[in-house]
């Protein structure tokens, strides 16, 4: 395999549309109050598919490590487990992606602020613990990945600083009702986590890798998916029925037969390897839900 080709699988792009689906979350309700900026919006794009390529690249690193990337792993193969990309290379890739998300983000508040006030700093300290928090999953002795809070740090990061952090870079204003779709797209982004520690929860076990998985050992696992994804329905659901303009902001009902089968799936898989697919079927299912409800947002507006 060519060495740019084991760098395109190692930066796994599948997961953007994941990562996406915060941006365009935040985007289209700063939208629905008239305050859409193009700039931001593909600025932040930008920023969240560095961030993404940083958090990947960093997992394959630390995962490797570890040694919890092994022949008992059941996803996809990693770039240094597999031998394509070096270790000492993975790490100097890890470096450049944090460089690319830190200048990636500034441009993003040198176009949403107007001066380096106290908003400025308080961004820019968010964005910096984005990084950290993104390298630390797997990286280090104190791994968050490795001691239960990859859900915590993956629902907080997708959901509440993703969503409504960029809502606030558009309209400069909060409003708490906001936090309901935001925490939609946190539990939605923690499933997806979940799916993948119930495909490992065997070898993330024998590997000392605590997740909330291993925690709750294989059976209550399942039910807690089925909990994230109800809840996430729910505060989406009761965002809508609060605020909602018109029937088109309900167009991302009809996304529903996906969770529906994504749940059936994680409650009553018999082999892990069958939750392989759920995880890219839950990833994509996240981005239809929002891009759905953002076409009946604009649609409502039109």
């Amino acid at each position: 395999m060519s060495t740019v080709k084991s760098w395109l699988n190692a930066f796994r792009l599948k997961t953007l549309p994941l990562a996406f689906s915060c941006i365009v979350m935040g985007s289209v309700l700063a939208f629905k109050e008239n305050s859409f900026n193009l700039s931001i919006f593909l600025l932040a794009l930008l920023t969240t598919l560095c961030l993404q390529v940083l958090s990947n690249l960093a997992n394959d690193y630390g995962d490797a490590v570890k040694g919890t990337d092994n022949e008992n792993r059941l996803g996809p193969v990693r770039a240094v487990q597999s031998g394509l990309i070096s270790k000492e290379s993975m790490f100097k890739g890890v470096i450049i992606a944090s460089i690319l998300s830190l200048v990636s983000g500034v441009l993003l508040l040198l176009v949403s602020f107007s001066s380096f006030d106290l908003q400025f700093i308080l961004f820019l300290v968010l964005g910096i613990l984005s990084i950290i928090a993104a390298i630390k999953y797997t990286v280090g002795k104190n791994a968050f990945g490795y001691m239960s809070l990859g859900d915590v740090f993956v629902f907080l990061f997708f959901g509440w600083l993703g969503v409504a952090g960029v809502y606030y870079l558009h309209i400069q204003d909060f409003n708490w009702i906001i936090l309901l779709p935001a925490t939609s797209i946190g539990l939605f982004s923690a499933g997806v986590l979940n799916l993948n520690n119930l495909r490992d929860i065997d070898n993330d076990r024998e590997n000392n890798k605590i997740t909330i998985a291993v925690r709750l050992g294989n059976n209550r696992a399942r039910y807690y998916h089925l909990l994230l994804l109800v809840l996430a329905w729910f505060c989406h659901i009761l965002y809508v029925i609060s605020i909602g303009d018109s029937i088109w902001e309900w167009l991302f009902v009809l996304s529903i037969p996906l969770f529906i089968l994504n749940v059936r799936k994680a409650l009553t898989h018999k082999d892990p390897k069958e939750l392989i697919p759920s995880l890219k079927q839950l990833a994509l299912g996240t981005f239809i839900f929002t891009t759905l409800y953002a076409l009946g947002v604009i649609l409502s507006h039109a």
